[in-house]
């Protein structure tokens, strides 16, 4: 595990264990909360499609490291029944984010923390404006993984988690850290949980966007067109440059080459983004391209290409939910 030190978990139990709420068991949060759970964890999902499925058969992980089987799961349809918890796992959509308060409030003790899995930038703040900076932490994942059908996630490749601290405290980011490290999550410690979140976006704003405005592409065939590669790299560049810009030390031609080369191995990936797409949901386009836009404008860092990234695929996303009626449509109801 990529840390500097260990230290126990917060309200660790006698025997070593947890009790783990996931608020937003989607694909993110089915796996991570079962391998928890398989670990030994008390791990207690709040679910809405896949309630009964999860209730009746258990979840089920199709992984690239290894299928499971929980045949056993604490699912729950409303935050009320979990009761309160040592650890929130929040893996909402950012587009959910508004719901988080309400959800995660039954779950909270004295010592309960948040562990935030949700894409986008400024996220742990919003959770801070409700229960405080000291209690909350980020946890970024790097992972190819889907929802299948109910009860079931495809886990494709990679897993990797990346965790931090809003008040970039190591010693509680560590304890979280080593708590994913024992159930057999590759976990890293970042110094800084902002760099980390810029770190990510720069995956997130040049393959999830970009997939949806070249006309609900993968990421094979982003990187098979010259076009879109020359694209994907400067979104990169521009997302790296305003990282720095506000105040990370982002090596930003080493992340770009890494970017590129680990995406290259994904083969054809289908981001969340393009999925929801693809699904007609709400994107979580304020989040991964609105938040940093507005943010770089705050700290007086160009990103035009990022920027015409956002109107773009804002535009897409209303257009596709038939918030913008367009002359086809008219002419069509004539």
């Amino acid at each position: 595990m990529g840390v500097g030190h260990y230290a126990e978990p917060n309200r660790v139990h006698k025997d070593g264990l947890m009790r783990i709420a996931v608020i937003g068991a989607g694909a993110v949060g089915c796996l991570y909360g079962g391998m928890l759970a398989r670990r030994g964890h008390d791990v207690r999902f709040l679910m809405r499609r896949d309630l009964e499925a999860v209730r009746r058969d258990g979840l089920r992980i199709q992984s690239c490291q290894g299928d499971f089987h929980l045949p056993t799961v604490k699912a729950f349809g409303d935050p009320s029944e979990i009761g309160t918890v040592d650890l929130v796992l929040c893996a909402l959509k950012a587009t959910s984010l508004d719901d988080a308060e309400r959800l995660i409030r039954p779950c909270m003790g004295s010592d309960t923390r948040i562990l935030a899995m949700i894409n986008g930038f400024h996220i742990e703040q919003r959770l801070a404006e409700w229960f405080g900076p000291e209690r909350i932490l980020g946890g970024l994942a790097f992972v190819c993984v889907n929802r299948g059908e109910p009860g079931i996630v495809h886990h494709l490749d990679y897993g990797r988690v990346v965790f931090g601290h809003l008040l970039d405290d190591l010693d509680q980011a560590t304890r979280i850290a080593r708590l994913f490290a024992d159930a057999g999550v590759e976990s890293h410690v970042a110094a800084s949980l902002r760099q980390a979140r810029w770190e990510k976006l720069m995956w997130n704003i040049p393959f999830s966007t970009v997939a949806v405005s070249a006309g609900a592409v993968t990421t094979r065939e982003i990187l098979a067109d010259p076009g879109l590669v020359a694209l994907a790299r400067r979104l990169i560049i521009e997302t790296g440059t305003a990282g720095n810009a506000d105040g990370c030390h982002i090596d930003v031609p080493a992340m770009l080459d890494k970017m590129m080369a680990n995406t290259a191995t994904m083969g054809p990936y289908r981001p969340s983004m393009l999925i929801d797409y693809q699904e007609r949901r709400p994107l979580e386009v304020e989040a991964i391209l609105g938040e940093p836009v507005r943010h770089a404008a705050r700290i007086n860092v160009p990103v035009p290409t990022v920027e015409t990234q956002y109107q773009l695929v804002a535009f897409l996303d209303r257009l596709n939910r038939g918030e913008i009626a367009t002359d086809h449509d008219t002419a069509t109801r004539r």
